[in-house]
């Protein structure tokens, strides 16, 4: 049984001093949080001051949140649409030309319930070259997305994602290898 007041996150890294942690908080409120749609160049700039790695053509909406920068890399031509959730407790790969639609949550961390005092567990995530993860998605600790793989609006993945696939569903489940071919502008996930 799970007792909160053992409980200890006292092991975790947070990867920088807590008054970096409490600046990016603030500046995440201002700039990210908000329904503004302040411009992508200024919202990647603030992501590198913070330790970001990302690449050229990146687009950030409004109402992102991104918990720790520092664990966040990116690469060229990413979107990552309104109100996505980006828990980096551990490192998030997010390769050249993936798209994270609205709503969709990446989340490195979990506990263990089957230790009474509820260890935090965190695992990366890797989203590979190509990718399209759809709105309201959830993407769990230690999953890899393989190249050119669509996850479909409001699939739970908690296991890798084979490349060149759609996967559907909770849990997720391929439904369908992705030929090379161009698809039907009109069939969607």
């Amino acid at each position: 049984m799970i007792s909160l007041r053992k409980f200890s996150n006292a092991g975790f890294n947070r990867g920088v001093p807590r008054w970096r942690e409490a600046l990016w908080t603030l500046v995440r409120c201002l700039f990210f949080e908000t329904p503004v749609p302040f411009p992508s160049v200024m919202k990647v700039a603030l992501l590198r001051c913070f330790g970001a790695k990302i690449g050229r053509g990146v687009v950030v909406r409004s109402q992102v949140r991104i918990s720790f920068p520092w664990r966040l890399e990116v690469g060229n031509d990413v979107w990552i649409g309104d109100g996505v959730w980006i828990l980096s407790l551990a490192r998030v790969t997010l390769q050249a030309n993936v798209c994270l639609s609205q709503r969709c949550y990446l989340c490195t961390g979990s506990h263990d319930y089957r230790r009474e005092t509820f260890d935090l567990i965190t695992r990366p995530i890797e989203i590979r070259q190509g990718s399209w993860v759809a709105a309201g998605a959830f993407v769990g600790p230690g999953v890899t997305v393989g190249p050119g793989a669509v996850v479909a609006a409001g699939t739970v993945v908690t296991a890798p994602v084979p490349p060149r696939c759609l996967v559907r569903g909770n849990p997720a489940e391929v439904v369908k290898e992705i030929s090379e071919a161009v698809q039907d502008a009109h069939s969607y996930p």
